[in-house]
C-alpha cells in the first residue's frame, strides 16, 4: 500500500490492524511526538521500536508493539500515515486518546515521548521552545486520573526552563513510574572503550563538541556527565554555571580557566576531524559552559563551531599523570548506531520496568544547559543552589561496545 492508496481509504484507515498472537504478548506502546518526518527523532526511535534494533551490531527483533501515536504537527514531509498503514498502529487526535486508545483510562503498557523536531519559536537567547512541559504534563494528567502509570521514555532534556523541568521531574517521581531520559550519546560506542569504576578520584573534566548549543550542547553535556557521575562520592549537584563566548573564552583559559586548557586539548586530540591548527584558529562562534559542582569538582564544555557533531571528553584523575579521554560515537558503517543503543535501553525499560540509568542525570544536564542560557542573558555566572541533585549511577551502566 502506498501513500496515495492509503489516503484514498479515508479515516477508517487509521484503525489499527488486529494484532497477531505474537504481538498480543508484547508490551503495548504509545508514542507521543511533535512531528514524524524522515530522520527525525520520532523516525529513528519509533522505526527501531517497530523494526528492531542493531545494538552492538547484532539485530534484535522488536520486543514491544507500537499501537498508537499522536503527533502535534504535520509538516510536508510527514510520515505518520504511511507508517501507520505499514505497521498497524493507530493515529489519534489527542495525547489522551493515544494513551487511552480512545477509552476512559490509560490502556497501554509504556509510553515513548519524543518532542524534539517541529516548527517552534526560539527565545531571545537562542533556546528552541519545544512544548515538552505542556505535552508531558498531559501525559502525567492521564496517569494521575487513571490511578496508575507505566514505564516512560522522555527524549532529550526535560525543558529549556529549569523550573519547568524540575516540576515535571518531581511530579514524575511522585507517581513512581520507571523512567528513562536524555541523550543517545552515553550509550553509543566509545574510542577508546573506557568506563571509569565508581568512586574514581576525579578532580576536573573538559569536553569538546560541535553543533548548535541548545540541541547539540545538550548531547555534549550528557557525554561528559555519564563519565563524571562516576567520581568519588557520586553526583552531588551543581553550584554555579557560566556561559563564556567568543574571544572571552581564550582570555578565560589564559587566566582563571588555566586548569581547563590542557584537558580541552587532550579531549580535542581525539577528534578525527580536527585540523593541524589550534582550537582557537578552528573555532567559529565558540561557546564554553563552565560548571562548578557542589563537591568542588569543576568542568568545562566547549562547543567549537556549529558544524559537525563529534564529542570528546577528558577527565583528570588524582594520581594519574595523563587524563582519561574518549571519543563518543566513532564512525561506523552502520547508520546512527547511537539510536540502536538507545532503543535497546528503551525496550529494556518497557519490558522489565527497570531504569537503565538514573533520570537524575538528565535533570543535571538540563539544569546546566538552562542556567547557561540564563548566564548568556545576564552576561555573568549564575548561582544554582536549587540544583542540589544527588544520585548514584550503576556500576555496570550499559553502553555499546561493538
Amino acid at each position: 500500500m502506498n501513500r496515495r492508496h492509503f489516503l484514498a481509504l479515508g479515516p477508517a484507515a487509521l484503525s489499527a490492524q488486529p494484532p497477531t498472537p505474537s504481538q498480543g504478548r508484547r508490551k503495548k506502546v504509545a508514542a507521543i511526538v511533535t512531528e514524524y518526518t524522515w530522520y527525525s527523532h520520532a523516525d529513528v526511535i519509533c522505526g527501531r521500536l517497530m523494526g528492531g534494533n542493531s545494538a552492538n551490531g547484532v539485530w534484535t527483533p522488536p520486543r514491544t508493539h507500537l499501537v498508537s501515536l499522536y503527533r502535534a504537527q504535520t509538516p510536508n514531509r510527514e510520515m505518520t500515515l504511511d507508517m501507520a498503514a505499514r505497521n498497524g498502529f493507530r493515529v489519534y487526535p489527542t495525547i489522551r486518546d493515544a494513551l487511552t486508545l480512545g477509552g476512559p483510562r490509560l490502556a497501554v503498557d509504556a509510553v515513548a515521548f519524543i518532542a524534539e523536531q517541529g516548527q517552534y519559536p526560539y527565545n531571545d537567547v537562542g533556546q528552541h521552545l519545544y512544548p515538552r512541559f505542556e505535552m508531558f504534563s498531559e501525559i502525567l494528567d492521564v496517569y494521575e486520573q487513571s490511578g496508575f502509570s507505566v514505564p516512560t521514555y522522555f527524549d532529550k532534556h526535560y525543558s529549556y526552563d529549569w523550573k519547568k523541568a524540575k516540576t515535571l521531574f518531581d511530579r514524575s517521581r511522585r507517581l513512581k513510574f520507571p523512567m528513562l531520559a536524555g541523550s543517545s550519546v552515553p550509550v553509543t560506542l566509545r574510542a577508546p572503550d573506557v568506563q571509569p569504576p565508581l568512586d574514581t578520584p576525579m578532580t576536573e573534566a573538559a569536553c569538546v563538541g560541535h553543533g548548535q548549543v541548545d540541541a547539540y550542547g545538550f548531547h555534549l553535556l550528557e557525554a561528559m556527565q555519564c563519565i563524571v557521575e562516576r567520581r568519588k562520592g557520586g553526583e552531588t549537584g551543581v553550584r554555579e554555571v557560566e556561559m563564556i563566548e567568543g574571544e572571552s573564552i581564550w582570555s578565560w583559559l589564559d587566566g582563571a580557566g588555566e586548569w581547563a586548557k590542557s584537558l580541552l586539548a587532550a579531549a580535542h586530540s581525539l577528534d578525527p576531524t580536527r585540523l593541524p591548527v589550534s582550537m582557537r584558529e578552528q573555532a567559529k562562534n565558540p561557546v564554553l559552559m563552565r560548571v562548578q559542582y557542589r563537591d568542588g569538582f569543576r568542568a568545562a564544555a566547549l562547543v567549537l563551531k556549529p558544524e559537525r557533531i563529534n564529542r570528546t571528553v577528558a577527565v583528570r584523575i588524582a594520581g594519574r599523570p595523563e587524563p582519561l579521554k574518549t571519543l563518543f560515537g566513532p564512525q561506523t558503517s552502520r547508520p546512527l548506531p547511537h539510536f540502536d543503543g538507545l532503543v535497546r535501553c528503551i525496550e529494556e525499560l518497557f519490558v522489565t520496568g527497570k531504569e537503565q540509568y538514573p533520570p537524575e542525570r538528565t535533570l543535571i544536564t538540563t539544569g546546566i544547559l538552562a542556567h547557561a542560557f540564563e548566564s548568556r542573558r545576564t552576561k555573568g555566572p549564575v548561582s544554582t543552589p536549587e540544583m542540589n541533585v544527588a544520585y548514584r549511577t550503576p556500576a555496570d551502566a550499559w553502553y555499546q561496545h561493538a
